[in-house]
């Protein structure tokens, strides 16, 4: 358990899931065979408001190209923390998630959520004054079956139709660049509505798929199809796995075979519904827990790590031990005391200092696994 490095692996039956196909993807690219990356990062309160992944983002985007900040949802409960754009919403769109029970005919979409709006629903996503980040290029938005839908998007109308469980309507360039507002302009049934995806013509692009709270076990209600008809629309070459806070709900349990055998399920639907996918797992990080009169590991990080990492094995995919990159036993109490902070005083969360850190090393991470000669 301390090697900083991506580990790889074979399944049983000897096929891999690990960074091959992302590396190749990334080779490509590169050398211009293909024009676009993208990654799927899943993850709980961790990565919300683009932690992490907007510094992951960032590094890639410099180093392979691109521009903008791929998918956003709907309505975000940390919106007004989010530093990588501007979002704002009314307050009558119906979210249905995870956590509530949404309507039989209604699917979440690979977010979580499905957002069904109301006679006078409207959000609004406005670029911010940073590279790559201040002005929109490609922007489409995902939705679910309609029919004659009407929307007003930056005041001119729209009419969304379609039958598939996911569709896009692809928005004229010259119009979005500087802000999009798509207000509901009405009907008997409108649709869900799952967020906007705001890219350039070529690059890297890193979708932040958080939810706070969750385990990574409520991935596996997300609908085989749904997670097909995204790939179609918008291929992803590499999934990232990223939970434990809320698995160490209780920093005490030390057996986590019940969330092996639960999370298998996660991963039996996603390899079979991404079956040209890289996938990483990435292991815990450090949860402080008080001990006498100061914070120690608590003690069932490392049970939790055995259990990501063996999960990692038995399904052939790539594994990255958060926990030891950060510097291994103790490292988030230290991580609380540096000048900036890293870790909030809860000693689980990360802060923005602490988040870009993460977001370097596993830059670096990934990075290590090219040799010089295959990518100068």
């Amino acid at each position: 358990m301390t090697y900083t490095g991506i580990q790889e692996y074979q399944d049983s039956t000897g096929m891999s899931k690990d960074l091959t196909h992302f590396l190749n993807a990334l080779q490509d690219l590169h050398a211009h065979k293909r024009k676009k990356v993208r990654i799927a990062y899943f993850g709980d309160s961790m990565i919300e408001a683009d932690l992490i992944t907007g510094d992951l983002r960032d590094s890639l985007q410099a180093r392979f190209g691109g521009e903008g900040i791929g998918f956003v949802q709907i309505t975000s409960v940390v919106a007004q923390w989010r530093t990588s754009i501007r979002h704002t919403f009314s307050e009558d769109w119906r979210d249905y998630h995870f956590k509530n029970k949404p309507p039989e005919n209604t699917l979440l979409g690979i977010c979580g959520h499905a957002f069904v709006p109301g006679p006078e629903s409207w959000v609004k996503y406005s670029p911010v004054q940073k590279p790559g980040l201040n002005h929109f290029n490609r922007v489409g938005l995902l939705y679910g079956p309609a029919a004659n839908t009407n929307l007003l998007i930056n005041d001119k109308p729209y009419t969304l139709n379609g039958a598939d469980v996911l569709n896009e309507l692809v928005l004229p360039q010259s119009d979005v660049q500087q802000s999009v507002t798509l207000k509901f302009g009405g009907g008997d049934t409108p649709p869900a509505l799952y967020g906007l995806s705001f890219e350039s013509d070529s690059g890297v692009f890193v979708d932040n798929y958080s939810f706070r709270g969750i385990t990574g076990l409520e991935l596996a209600h997300l609908s085989g199809q749904m997670i097909r008809q995204m790939q179609q629309a918008h291929t992803y070459d590499l999934v990232v796995i990223h939970y434990g806070a809320n698995v160490l709900f209780r920093p005490e349990l030390t057996d986590y075979n019940w969330y092996g055998q639960s999370m298998q399920k996660v991963m039996d639907s996603f390899g079979k519904n991404w079956p040209n996918t890289s996938f990483l797992i990435v292991g815990t990080a450090d949860r402080g827990y008080m001990k006498e009169d100061h914070f120690v590991t608590a003690p069932g990080v490392r049970p939790l790590l055995k259990t990501q990492h063996e999960l990692a094995e038995d399904n052939g995919t790539a594994y990255w031990n958060l926990f030891a990159a950060m510097g291994g036993e103790g490292s988030m109490a230290r991580w609380v005391q540096e000048s900036p902070a890293y870790g909030k005083k809860d000693h689980t969360h990360f802060t923005t200092y602490g988040a870009r850190r993460v977001g370097a090393l596993l830059y670096k991470a990934i990075m290590d696994e090219f040799s010089e000669e295959e990518l100068p």
